[in-house]
């Protein structure tokens, strides 16, 4: 059969999709999109791929897509990152046979994006981008698709979004964020860049960003005239958003448990899972927190959901008639409901004076340094600190260390180069050099091989002198022994 394109391809093979679930790294597994399906969600993608790791690694390729297969699963796009247009290819080409298309991330602002060169931070290089999808909407029976990332200037983002379609692209799914929002910086997504680009090409366009609840999804397509809306934070808040309802957060659990033990997945996902879920309630009960956060087995989680449980049904059997939700929550802390990321004073607040007197503990704690001085620590940080009361974490206050004149990298102290140990290697292998400071003696052991094999030499040639003389003796003999 022909590839479809572009309308035809989210008509007939996306079946229309209009409520989607974004790909979330360690998030968006098996289990969680099968609960979303159940609840609304009319196409999911998988978490985000590394296109080498899974070329070359045949278990990476089982846990993450083949061991997953399931026809409920459908319409699925597995999503890679990559910046290599023949291996993004390859890789491509071992999954198409289990999806419906495949998708490059281009909208990964995360910092190991930035150090694997690959999401947001290829959005500058358009002749590769260009280049990778030519060569996969040639090679791919499925088509190609592309998440993508804004520029501050609505021009510049459209451009970049036809030079995309251009290139082959068939479907665009657009988070109203530059790179640099993200974190408690990610601020309010832009639906005016989502709805210029949405008028600007001729494929179908996804709008991601500023969804919390069913509204905010028919809002977002009313404004911006997009085909569907991706939701990532706020489906794992809620993942019945797409059906417009809120449902009890240990209902949801163990709902989601149950599929678990049929689709089994790395209990690290299952507790990230609940963290999201029960995000509200666990501000209320903090030991819930604590056991979650230790227990070992999907048994032992299934204990603490129960026990979240038990405890809720009890706050809402003591409920008193008129009572509010506490905290300017909309609904009450046990129903499924949107977490709003706080801005970076807010989180300051959260975590400062006011948490502490409220008996609840934020994610961060402000700590006081000795000097004075405020600094935000990590809860690691925060370990540290206290097995070595005396540490510190101001930069400024690191030893300063010399650069390598070759690359950058701390030099070593003694060495006769200026260099790194790696740059020092080469330069003493090739220049056949001594750097006692990096234990270096290639110079050194030259000499000592020259001397040896000189040894060898004067040790061979008063045998081969003796040999001569002999022979010469034994010539003459039979010279006079001939003449005689």
């Amino acid at each position: 059969m022909p590839k479809l394109r572009g309308e035809a391809f989210w008509r007939e093979t996306l079946r229309s999709a209009h409520y989607v679930v974004a790909p979330m790294v360690d998030q968006s597994e098996l289990a969680w999109r099968l609960l979303s399906r159940r609840h609304g969600a009319q196409l999911c993608y998988t978490p985000m791929l590394h296109a080498q790791v899974f070329l070359r690694d045949a278990n990476y390729r089982r846990e993450n897509l083949y061991g997953e297969a399931c026809p409920e699963d459908r319409p699925l796009i597995v999503q890679f990152c990559a910046n290599d247009p023949e291996v993004f290819v390859q890789a491509a080409l071992l999954a198409q046979d289990y999806c419906d298309a495949i998708d490059l991330n281009l909208g990964c602002p995360q910092m190991i994006a930035k150090r694997g060169h690959y999401g947001a931070f290829l959005q500058e290089e358009w002749d590769l981008l260009q280049r990778m999808i030519l060569l996969a909407n040639e090679k791919l029976s499925v088509p190609i698709t592309c998440k993508i990332r804004v520029f501050p200037d609505i021009d510049k983002t459209v451009k970049y979004a036809q030079m995309l379609e251009k290139a082959g692209c068939q479907l665009l799914t657009v988070h109203g964020r530059t790179k640099e929002q993200k974190g408690p910086l990610a601020g309010v997504a832009s639906w005016e860049h989502i709805q210029a680009v949405r008028k600007a090409v001729n494929i179908p366009v996804f709008a991601n960003g500023n969804i919390q609840c069913l509204s905010d999804v028919e809002e977002c397509i009313r404004k911006t005239g997009v085909h569907g809306v991706m939701s990532a934070e706020g489906n794992l808040h809620n993942p019945a958003l797409f059906e417009g309802r809120n449902p009890l957060v240990w209902e949801m659990a163990e709902e989601y448990l149950e599929i678990v033990r049929k689709y089994p997945c790395p209990l690290s996902y299952v507790r990230a899972h609940l963290f999201k879920l029960w995000h509200h309630t666990l501000q209320v009960y903090q030991q819930l927190r604590e056991e979650l956060a230790k227990v070992k087995t999907l048994e032992g989680i299934v204990d603490v959901n129960r026990e979240l449980k038990l405890r809720c049904q009890e706050e809402i059997a003591n409920q008193k008639e008129g009572e509010k939700p506490k905290e300017g929550l909309p609904f009450f802390h046990w129903i499924c409901q949107p977490y709003i990321r706080p801005g970076p004073k807010e989180r300051c607040r959260e975590n400062g004076d006011s948490a502490t007197e409220k008996g609840v503990q934020g994610k961060r704690a402000l700590e006081e340094e000795e000097d004075g001085n405020s600094e935000l620590l990590s809860k690691n940080k925060q370990k540290k600190k206290l097995r070595n009361p005396n540490k510190t974490f101001d930069p400024s206050l690191k030893p300063k260390y010399a650069k390598c004149d070759q690359c950058g990298n701390p030099k070593g102290n003694k060495c006769v180069f200026n260099m790194c140990r790696g740059c020092c290697k080469k330069r003493a292998f090739k220049e056949v050099a001594d750097c006692p400071g990096h234990g270096l003696l290639f110079k050194t052991k030259y000499e000592k091989s020259l001397s040896w094999q000189h040894s060898q030499r004067g040790i061979q040639t008063p045998e081969m002198s003796q040999r001569g003389d002999a022979e010469v003796g034994g010539t003459a003999m039979l010279k006079e022994a001939g003449d005689s």
